[in-house]
């Protein structure tokens, strides 16, 4: 049979490469900068721009979307050309996809320190880069579809069916999140509010990490573990179940982010039951990896590569584990809301993501440069200072999880909350923060040592741009005597659409009743929309990212209704957008803060958190007393929310800002009283009447704290 000849693309592969490594170092910085603010306040820098609301958000999205994002990009364009014996579709749309991808990462590392976010997790990115992101990902789809049916190898190997499920999944999951109305370039609120937008967002947060962080690095581990231990794959058959079965149950399990809040208990229940059963597929998946390494265990003790790998599986295995162990309400009423999370989130991150990713490059760096590795003794330092970087890290967030549950629902022998002061569960872990930084500290050195390594490797040997391939073209025949899976992986067009299928029949059952049965989100009379004032206070909240350290949640616990007030209605959200129930606290709830303190308290928490919360590791704002409220946006603001949904009459927006000054001029009267000067249009100002209106639209009864 005739060969054809052809070129594989290394380049893009290369410039993927380096965009991950760089970023990835970026991201980690950013990450340990943040990790030592925690106990450190003075790394806030007294910076707007640098305070930990906002950069924790600019070290997600740097180690998900340009670090881990970057790292698939390479893996995929590197195995699909291998896997389909054919060159990348398109060699314009493969540039397009990377300088597009390069800038919305900068797009959103001059943004997020600007406080232009949407403040909902792992999708904090306005809404100009989120269509940005929208066309960049189909741009990557049909580079990658193309690619595919323009193979000259018949079958597709299992790798590319993980990859298939990522294109289409992440498309859906972004699209559906994204909705929002424009208010200006910089800002929107979302489509959905209260309990619907925290049902699509954490649908979308939930399997962000399986259809971006998990479903194409199973992908590059089916590629990349048997070629570096040079073994097939363990089962075939096995592969088909976990594949199917784990992309058809992990859309289903979002809503165990949100036990015990005010979600329907029947959406509760669902997200609690798909995720028990997710362990079957995802450790299929683990031991199909680890198996195939059977007969290459010897190996193991000399190959960095493999090394990496099988801790990577490994923490695959005990991340997707423990996720479900914690989807269980007994095990969720603890850790939910606790630093337990952050390791959790943390053994996946660090774990599986960056050392697949590292192994992946110390494999692929030698081969694409023609050369040997310029170190297997600096590869292995690596390997043990990030091993090392990921148990100082999560043990100590366990630990601090753990002793932080345990005091937030302690009582004394007289039935008294026996720590009513939020800030003593803070104090007590600060020594577990400042060794989880050690932890961070480990894990980037090693990976500047892994950079340095990387560099000596290719400055050894010479980069193949283009390299030479052959093989048969691809003819049609019939399919006899062959398996019913072996025929869908030669009809990619069908494959797609049964894994779109798939992805789509747990997302409709969970949100179609949300959104259709009104019974499920009940109204309550006294709720009201938010005034003008409290509006731009509101938006103030988000644009610092307080969400990200303060919940407004306050669950159906006797702990918490003592310690906060009357637990969380469903009714009482109904404004709200985007809803700001967070998913960690650093610092205590804040639904029923509203009318707890005089004006004054907060005015000077937020000049000097200190003044009034002594030990405090929260950040001084003291912009919020010179910068003063946009009266000009706030027409806009009440005529996009009218168009989704909220109640003001028409053309309240014209009198709107008249009502905001009298707000504003009450809260000035009192704080003068309290011999403090402040102009009514401060932001401060503004911030204060959202904070003193949380929680009071129905009646609450008296907390400790």
């Amino acid at each position: 049979m005739e060969l054809e000849q052809f070129k594989y693309d290394n380049k893009i592969v290369k410039y993927f490469i380096v965009a991950t490594v760089i970023f990835g170092l970026v991201g980690m910085l950013v990450g340990l900068t943040a990790a030592i603010q925690l106990f450190y306040p003075v790394f806030n820098f007294d910076l707007q721009y640098t305070t930990f609301g906002r950069i924790r958000p600019l070290h997600t999205n740097a180690i998900i979307f340009a670090f881990v994002g970057n790292a698939m990009f390479a893996g995929i364009y590197y195995s699909l050309q291998r896997l389909l014996k054919a060159r990348l579709f398109n060699d314009t749309l493969s540039w397009i996809h990377f300088w597009g991808w390069q800038l919305i990462i900068l797009a959103a590392a001059i943004t997020l320190p600007l406080g232009m976010t949407t403040s909902k997790e792992y999708a904090e990115l306005e809404w100009p880069i989120d269509i940005a992101i929208a066309i960049i990902w189909v741009v990557f789809g049909i580079n990658m579809i193309g690619t595919i049916l323009k193979r000259r190898e018949r079958h597709m190997y299992v790798a590319i069916w993980f990859y298939i499920a990522t294109f289409v999944t992440v498309a859906v999951l972004h699209i559906v999140n994204s909705f929002a109305i424009p208010v200006t370039f910089f800002k929107s609120y979302s489509w959905y509010a209260g309990v619907q937008d925290a049902l699509v967002q954490w649908w979308y947060g939930h399997n962000a990490v399986a259809f971006f962080l998990t479903t194409p690095y199973l992908g590059l581990m089916y590629y990349f573990l048997p070629k570096a231990a040079n073994r097939p794959v363990y089962s075939y058959k096995l592969s088909i179940i976990h594949f199917w079965s784990l992309i058809f149950i992990y859309i289903w399990a979002g809503p165990h982010h949100l036990l015990y809040t005010s979600l329907p208990d029947w959406a509760q229940t669902l997200g609690v039951v798909f995720s028990i059963m997710l362990i079957a597929p995802s450790w299929g998946g683990m031991l199909n990896g680890l198996l195939t390494l059977r007969g290459a265990w010897d190996r193991v003790r000399e190959d960095p590569v493999l090394k990496f790998m099988v801790v990577a599986v490994t923490a695959y295995g005990m991340a997707t584990f423990e996720g479900p162990m914690l989807s269980l309400k007994n095990v969720n009423a603890i850790a939910h809301f606790t630093d337990w999370i952050v390791a959790h989130v943390h053994v996946g991150g660090l774990g599986w993501n960056g050392f697949m990713i590292f192994g992946m490059l110390y494999w692929l760096i030698p081969r694409m440069w023609k050369t040997k590795l310029y170190s297997i003794k600096l590869a292995n330092t690596h390997f043990w200072l990030g091993t090392l970087g990921i148990i100082f890290y999560a043990l100590p967030l366990y630990w601090a999880g753990i002793v932080q549950s345990l005091m937030w629902k302690e009582f004394t022998a007289e039935g008294f909350l026996q720590y009513p002061n939020f800030l003593e569960t803070v104090t007590q872990i600060i020594p577990m923060y400042m060794l989880r930084a050690v932890g961070g500290f480990l894990y980037l050195t090693g990976a500047i040592i892994m950079t340095y390594n990387l560099v000596k490797t290719a400055k050894s040997g010479m980069f193949l741009a283009e390299e030479d391939a052959e093989a048969p073209a691809l003819e049609k025949k019939k399919f006899i005597g062959e398996g019913w899976h072996s025929v869908l992986e030669r009809k990619p067009v069908v494959f797609t659409g049964l894994a779109l299928v798939a992805i789509l029949i747990g997302g409709a059952i969970e949100m179609i009743p949300t959104f259709l049965i009104k019974s499920n989100v009940p109204t309550i009379a006294s709720v009201q929309p938010y005034t003008p004032l409290e509006l731009h206070g509101r938006d103030i909240y988000i644009r610092e990212g307080c969400s990200v350290c303060h919940t407004q949640m306050v669950r159906p616990f006797r702990s918490e209704t003592e310690r906060y007030g009357e637990y969380s209605k469903a009714g009482e959200f109904v404004y709200d957008h985007p809803f700001l129930w967070g998913s960690k606290r650093t610092g205590p709830d804040l639904h029923r803060v509203g009318e707890k303190y005089p004006h004054s308290w907060h005015f000077n928490h937020m000049l000097d958190p200190t003044s009034m919360s002594p030990g405090s590791i929260m950040p001084a704002y003291p912009w919020l007393f010179t910068q003063t409220v946009d009266l000009d946006l706030t027409a806009g603001k009440i005529s996009a929310l009218r168009t989704i949904g909220v109640p003001y009459k028409k053309g309240y927006e014209e009198i709107a800002n008249k009502e905001l000054e009298n707000q504003a001029n009450e809260i000035v009267k009192s704080l003068s009283s309290d011999k403090i000067d402040i102009n009514s249009d401060a932001e401060i100002v503004a911030l204060i009447a959202y904070l003193q209106r949380l929680g009071t639209d129905i009646k609450v009864s008296s907390a400790n704290n």
